[in-house]
Protein backbone atom coordinates (compact mmCIF):
# COMPACT_ATOMS: atom_id res chain seq x y z
CA UNK A 1 0.00 0.00 0.00
CA UNK A 2 1.28 3.73 -1.18
CA UNK A 3 2.34 6.41 1.89
CA UNK A 4 -0.33 8.82 1.97
CA UNK A 5 1.28 12.43 1.34
CA UNK A 6 -0.36 15.87 2.37
CA UNK A 7 0.32 19.24 1.36
CA UNK A 8 -2.12 22.27 1.62
CA UNK A 9 -1.49 25.99 -0.12
CA UNK A 10 -3.30 29.04 0.95
CA UNK A 11 -5.59 30.27 -1.82
CA UNK A 12 -3.89 33.12 -3.47
CA UNK A 13 -5.61 33.13 -6.58
CA UNK A 14 -3.85 32.84 -10.24
CA UNK A 15 -0.11 31.27 -9.56
CA UNK A 16 3.32 32.19 -11.16
CA UNK A 17 5.84 30.61 -12.13
CA UNK A 18 7.84 30.56 -8.61
CA UNK A 19 4.57 28.48 -7.34
CA UNK A 20 5.01 26.25 -10.26
CA UNK A 21 8.53 25.45 -9.67
CA UNK A 22 8.43 25.75 -6.24
CA UNK A 23 5.59 23.20 -5.63
CA UNK A 24 3.21 22.43 -8.19
CA UNK A 25 5.67 20.58 -10.51
CA UNK A 26 6.54 18.79 -7.59
CA UNK A 27 2.86 17.90 -6.08
CA UNK A 28 2.45 16.48 -9.81
CA UNK A 29 6.03 14.26 -9.84
CA UNK A 30 4.71 13.06 -6.39
CA UNK A 31 1.56 11.59 -7.70
CA UNK A 32 3.23 8.55 -9.46
CA UNK A 33 4.88 7.54 -5.95
CA UNK A 34 2.60 7.88 -3.23
CA UNK A 35 -1.24 8.12 -2.08
CA UNK A 36 -1.78 12.13 -2.17
CA UNK A 37 -4.34 14.85 -0.86
CA UNK A 38 -3.42 18.24 -1.66
CA UNK A 39 -5.94 20.70 -0.18
CA UNK A 40 -6.40 24.49 -0.44
CA UNK A 41 -6.20 26.04 2.58
CA UNK A 42 -8.87 28.41 2.90
CA UNK A 43 -9.41 28.72 6.59
CA UNK A 44 -5.73 28.96 7.37
CA UNK A 45 -5.83 32.74 5.46
CA UNK A 46 -8.22 34.25 7.52
CA UNK A 47 -5.82 34.43 10.21
CA UNK A 48 -4.44 37.32 7.75
CA UNK A 49 -6.96 38.02 5.24
CA UNK A 50 -8.97 40.69 6.65
CA UNK A 51 -11.13 41.23 3.30
CA UNK A 52 -12.40 38.17 1.34
CA UNK A 53 -14.34 39.00 -0.85
CA UNK A 54 -11.75 37.56 -3.71
CA UNK A 55 -11.12 34.10 -1.36
CA UNK A 56 -13.85 32.11 -3.85
CA UNK A 57 -12.31 33.50 -6.73
CA UNK A 58 -9.27 33.05 -5.61
CA UNK A 59 -9.90 29.20 -4.60
CA UNK A 60 -11.17 28.71 -8.46
CA UNK A 61 -8.45 30.10 -10.08
CA UNK A 62 -5.81 28.03 -7.85
CA UNK A 63 -7.51 24.62 -8.48
CA UNK A 64 -7.73 25.74 -12.26
CA UNK A 65 -3.68 26.23 -12.11
CA UNK A 66 -3.17 22.89 -10.35
CA UNK A 67 -5.41 20.81 -12.60
CA UNK A 68 -3.98 22.33 -15.85
CA UNK A 69 -0.39 21.50 -14.16
CA UNK A 70 -1.09 17.93 -14.50
CA UNK A 71 -2.86 17.22 -10.61
CA UNK A 72 -5.34 14.66 -11.65
CA UNK A 73 -8.28 14.11 -9.41
CA UNK A 74 -8.42 10.50 -10.18
CA UNK A 75 -4.79 10.24 -8.72
CA UNK A 76 -4.86 12.43 -5.58
CA UNK A 77 -7.80 13.89 -3.85
CA UNK A 78 -8.36 18.00 -4.47
CA UNK A 79 -10.08 19.53 -2.02
CA UNK A 80 -10.83 23.09 -0.07
CA UNK A 81 -10.16 22.75 3.75
CA UNK A 82 -13.42 24.36 4.72
CA UNK A 83 -15.55 21.92 3.00
CA UNK A 84 -14.02 18.97 5.45
CA UNK A 85 -15.65 20.86 8.70
CA UNK A 86 -14.30 17.89 10.57
CA UNK A 87 -10.43 19.22 10.87
CA UNK A 88 -11.83 22.18 12.76
CA UNK A 89 -13.19 20.07 15.34
CA UNK A 90 -10.21 18.04 15.52
CA UNK A 91 -8.24 21.75 15.28
CA UNK A 92 -10.02 22.21 18.64
CA UNK A 93 -9.97 18.26 20.05
CA UNK A 94 -5.46 19.09 18.88
CA UNK A 95 -5.94 22.57 20.99
CA UNK A 96 -6.47 20.68 24.47
CA UNK A 97 -2.64 18.86 24.70
CA UNK A 98 -1.11 21.49 23.01
CA UNK A 99 0.51 24.02 25.83
CA UNK A 100 0.42 27.66 24.96
CA UNK A 101 3.74 28.15 25.23
CA UNK A 102 5.19 25.65 22.13
CA UNK A 103 2.94 28.07 20.38
CA UNK A 104 4.13 31.80 21.65
CA UNK A 105 7.87 30.83 20.76
CA UNK A 106 6.79 29.79 16.92
CA UNK A 107 9.26 32.47 15.03
CA UNK A 108 6.53 32.66 11.98
CA UNK A 109 4.00 33.66 14.63
CA UNK A 110 6.36 36.67 15.91
CA UNK A 111 7.00 37.46 12.29
CA UNK A 112 3.09 37.54 11.53
CA UNK A 113 2.67 39.36 15.02
CA UNK A 114 5.02 41.91 13.74
CA UNK A 115 2.98 42.02 10.44
CA UNK A 116 0.18 42.66 11.45
CA UNK A 117 -0.02 44.33 14.91
CA UNK A 118 -3.71 45.55 14.74
CA UNK A 119 -4.89 41.89 14.19
CA UNK A 120 -2.80 39.34 16.63
CA UNK A 121 -5.69 37.05 16.46
CA UNK A 122 -6.19 33.72 18.20
CA UNK A 123 -6.28 31.82 15.30
CA UNK A 124 -2.55 33.32 13.95
CA UNK A 125 -1.06 31.72 17.47
CA UNK A 126 -3.04 28.49 16.73
CA UNK A 127 -2.18 28.09 13.36
CA UNK A 128 0.27 25.03 13.82
CA UNK A 129 -2.77 23.49 15.79
CA UNK A 130 -4.43 23.60 12.35
CA UNK A 131 -2.04 22.99 10.27
CA UNK A 132 -1.50 19.53 12.60
CA UNK A 133 -5.07 18.57 12.06
CA UNK A 134 -5.08 19.20 8.60
CA UNK A 135 -2.40 16.94 8.01
CA UNK A 136 -3.52 14.31 10.78
CA UNK A 137 -7.14 14.10 10.07
CA UNK A 138 -6.25 12.23 6.75
CA UNK A 139 -3.07 9.71 8.57
CA UNK A 140 -0.74 11.53 6.39
CA UNK A 141 2.73 9.88 7.37
CA UNK A 142 4.68 12.15 4.69
CA UNK A 143 4.64 15.96 3.85
CA UNK A 144 7.16 17.34 1.18
CA UNK A 145 8.62 20.24 2.57
CA UNK A 146 11.68 22.33 1.47
CA UNK A 147 14.69 22.48 4.38
CA UNK A 148 13.85 25.59 6.02
CA UNK A 149 10.11 24.32 6.93
CA UNK A 150 11.02 21.14 9.02
CA UNK A 151 10.87 23.29 12.35
CA UNK A 152 7.21 23.52 11.33
CA UNK A 153 6.47 19.86 10.64
CA UNK A 154 8.52 19.19 14.21
CA UNK A 155 5.96 21.07 16.32
CA UNK A 156 3.45 18.77 14.20
CA UNK A 157 5.16 16.05 15.11
CA UNK A 158 5.71 17.42 18.77
CA UNK A 159 1.85 17.33 19.22
CA UNK A 160 1.27 13.87 17.75
CA UNK A 161 3.60 12.59 20.44
CA UNK A 162 1.56 14.40 22.96
CA UNK A 163 -1.11 12.99 21.97
CA UNK A 164 -0.56 9.36 21.32
CA UNK A 165 0.98 8.93 24.67
CA UNK A 166 -2.12 10.93 26.28
CA UNK A 167 -4.57 8.69 24.84
CA UNK A 168 -2.66 5.83 22.91
CA UNK A 169 -1.10 5.67 19.44
CA UNK A 170 -3.63 7.22 16.91
CA UNK A 171 -1.79 9.15 14.55
CA UNK A 172 1.80 8.08 12.61
CA UNK A 173 3.75 11.02 13.19
CA UNK A 174 4.16 12.59 9.68
CA UNK A 175 7.74 12.74 8.04
CA UNK A 176 8.64 15.06 6.32
CA UNK A 177 9.87 14.97 2.85
CA UNK A 178 12.92 17.13 1.92
CA UNK A 179 12.17 18.46 -1.59
CA UNK A 180 14.36 21.10 -4.02
CA UNK A 181 12.36 23.85 -3.51
CA UNK A 182 14.11 26.91 -5.92
CA UNK A 183 14.15 30.37 -4.77
CA UNK A 184 12.61 31.99 -7.45
CA UNK A 185 13.61 35.90 -7.25
CA UNK A 186 11.36 38.36 -8.82
CA UNK A 187 11.32 40.43 -11.76
CA UNK A 188 12.74 43.27 -9.40
CA UNK A 189 15.80 40.72 -8.95
CA UNK A 190 15.43 42.10 -5.04
CA UNK A 191 12.75 40.03 -3.55
CA UNK A 192 12.04 36.43 -4.42
CA UNK A 193 8.63 36.39 -6.54
CA UNK A 194 5.26 36.95 -4.93
CA UNK A 195 2.23 38.55 -5.22
CA UNK A 196 2.55 40.75 -2.71
CA UNK A 197 5.73 42.20 -4.33
CA UNK A 198 4.30 42.84 -7.90
CA UNK A 199 7.44 40.92 -9.35
CA UNK A 200 5.45 37.97 -10.66
CA UNK A 201 4.51 36.63 -13.63
CA UNK A 202 1.29 34.63 -13.88
CA UNK A 203 1.45 30.96 -15.34
CA UNK A 204 -1.66 31.62 -17.42
CA UNK A 205 -0.42 35.07 -18.16
CA UNK A 206 -1.25 35.51 -21.98
CA UNK A 207 2.66 35.37 -24.75
CA UNK A 208 2.53 39.10 -24.85
CA UNK A 209 2.17 39.48 -21.73
CA UNK A 210 4.85 37.56 -20.69
CA UNK A 211 6.92 39.31 -22.67
CA UNK A 212 5.75 42.18 -21.68
CA UNK A 213 6.66 41.59 -18.08
CA UNK A 214 10.10 39.41 -18.70
CA UNK A 215 11.36 43.21 -20.66
CA UNK A 216 11.06 44.85 -17.30
CA UNK A 217 13.30 42.25 -15.41
CA UNK A 218 16.00 43.79 -13.51
CA UNK A 219 19.53 42.47 -15.10
CA UNK A 220 22.72 42.52 -14.57
CA UNK A 221 23.18 45.78 -12.43
CA UNK A 222 27.15 45.96 -13.59
CA UNK A 223 26.12 46.11 -17.32
CA UNK A 224 25.45 49.87 -18.37
CA UNK A 225 25.95 49.46 -22.51
CA UNK A 226 24.66 47.12 -24.52
CA UNK A 227 28.84 46.12 -25.41
CA UNK A 228 29.71 45.76 -22.06
CA UNK A 229 30.50 42.02 -21.36
CA UNK A 230 27.74 40.47 -18.86
CA UNK A 231 27.88 38.60 -15.61
CA UNK A 232 25.13 36.03 -15.71
CA UNK A 233 26.49 34.35 -12.77
CA UNK A 234 24.66 37.80 -11.25
CA UNK A 235 21.93 38.26 -13.38
CA UNK A 236 18.45 36.73 -12.28
CA UNK A 237 17.53 36.63 -15.78
CA UNK A 238 20.00 34.71 -16.47
CA UNK A 239 18.68 32.29 -13.28
CA UNK A 240 15.69 32.00 -14.91
CA UNK A 241 17.01 30.62 -18.14
CA UNK A 242 18.48 27.52 -16.56
CA UNK A 243 14.62 26.42 -16.22
CA UNK A 244 12.90 27.94 -19.45
CA UNK A 245 16.17 27.18 -21.31
CA UNK A 246 17.79 24.57 -19.98
CA UNK A 247 19.33 23.27 -23.27
CA UNK A 248 20.47 26.81 -23.99
CA UNK A 249 22.16 27.68 -20.94
CA UNK A 250 25.83 27.71 -21.67
CA UNK A 251 25.09 29.32 -25.32
CA UNK A 252 23.51 31.65 -23.40
CA UNK A 253 26.40 32.57 -20.74
CA UNK A 254 28.85 32.82 -23.16
CA UNK A 255 26.90 34.97 -25.24
CA UNK A 256 26.04 37.14 -22.08
CA UNK A 257 30.15 37.30 -21.33
CA UNK A 258 31.54 37.95 -24.69
CA UNK A 259 28.82 40.78 -25.28
CA UNK A 260 27.07 38.47 -28.17
CA UNK A 261 23.69 39.25 -26.84
CA UNK A 262 22.72 42.15 -24.97
CA UNK A 263 20.24 42.60 -21.75
CA UNK A 264 17.06 42.68 -24.12
CA UNK A 265 18.23 40.21 -26.60
CA UNK A 266 18.46 37.76 -23.16
CA UNK A 267 15.02 39.16 -22.12
CA UNK A 268 13.53 38.10 -25.17
CA UNK A 269 14.89 34.89 -25.13
CA UNK A 270 13.72 34.32 -21.74
CA UNK A 271 9.76 35.37 -23.33
CA UNK A 272 10.32 32.56 -25.56
CA UNK A 273 11.22 29.71 -23.34
CA UNK A 274 8.64 30.62 -20.71
CA UNK A 275 5.93 30.83 -23.61
CA UNK A 276 6.94 27.65 -25.19
CA UNK A 277 6.85 25.70 -22.34
CA UNK A 278 3.55 27.06 -20.80
CA UNK A 279 1.95 26.95 -24.14
CA UNK A 280 0.44 23.10 -23.51
CA UNK A 281 -0.25 24.33 -19.58
CA UNK A 282 -2.32 27.71 -20.76
CA UNK A 283 -4.22 25.77 -23.54
CA UNK A 284 -5.52 22.72 -21.00
CA UNK A 285 -5.69 25.53 -18.73
CA UNK A 286 -8.57 27.47 -21.11
CA UNK A 287 -9.97 24.66 -21.64
CA UNK A 288 -10.98 23.76 -18.13
CA UNK A 289 -11.75 27.35 -17.63
CA UNK A 290 -14.77 26.92 -20.40
CA UNK A 291 -15.60 23.76 -18.65
CA UNK A 292 -18.68 25.21 -16.72
CA UNK A 293 -18.49 23.77 -13.24
CA UNK A 294 -15.31 21.29 -13.86
CA UNK A 295 -13.61 22.64 -10.89
CA UNK A 296 -16.58 22.92 -8.57
CA UNK A 297 -17.54 19.03 -9.86
CA UNK A 298 -13.67 18.49 -9.07
CA UNK A 299 -13.45 20.57 -5.20
CA UNK A 300 -17.04 18.33 -4.50
CA UNK A 301 -15.83 15.06 -5.28
CA UNK A 302 -12.28 15.45 -3.59
CA UNK A 303 -14.55 16.99 -0.29
CA UNK A 304 -16.73 13.31 -0.39
CA UNK A 305 -13.68 11.35 -0.36
CA UNK A 306 -11.68 13.28 2.18
CA UNK A 307 -14.29 13.69 4.72
CA UNK A 308 -14.80 9.34 4.45
CA UNK A 309 -11.01 9.47 6.18
CA UNK A 310 -12.02 12.32 7.98
CA UNK A 311 -14.99 10.85 9.94
CA UNK A 312 -13.15 7.76 10.24
CA UNK A 313 -10.23 9.44 12.43
CA UNK A 314 -12.36 12.14 14.18
CA UNK A 315 -14.08 8.78 15.44
CA UNK A 316 -11.64 7.43 16.81
CA UNK A 317 -9.97 10.65 18.31
CA UNK A 318 -13.23 11.11 20.11
CA UNK A 319 -13.41 7.71 21.41
CA UNK A 320 -10.14 7.72 22.97
CA UNK A 321 -10.56 11.07 24.88
CA UNK A 322 -13.50 9.61 26.05
CA UNK A 323 -16.33 12.10 24.08
CA UNK A 324 -18.11 8.92 23.08
CA UNK A 325 -21.20 8.25 24.91
CA UNK A 326 -21.77 5.24 26.09
CA UNK A 327 -25.26 4.74 27.86
CA UNK A 328 -23.86 1.09 29.38
CA UNK A 329 -20.85 2.64 31.46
Amino acid sequence: MRRRVFSGARPTGRQHIGNYLGAIQNYVALQGEYECIYCIVDVHALTTLENTERLQSDIREMMLDWLAAGLDPEKSILFVQSHVPEVMELHTLLSMVTPLGWLLRVPTFKEKARMQPHNVNYGLVGYPVLMTADIVLYKAEVVPVGEDQVPHLELAREIVRRFNNLFGPTFPEPQPKLTSFPLVMGLDGAQKMSKSYGNHIELAASPAETLELVMTAVTDPARRYRSDPGHPEICNVFNLHRFFNPTRVEEIATECRTAGIGCVDCKRLLADGINSMLAPFREKRAALANNEGYVAEVIATGARRAQVIARETLAEVKEKMGLLWKPDV
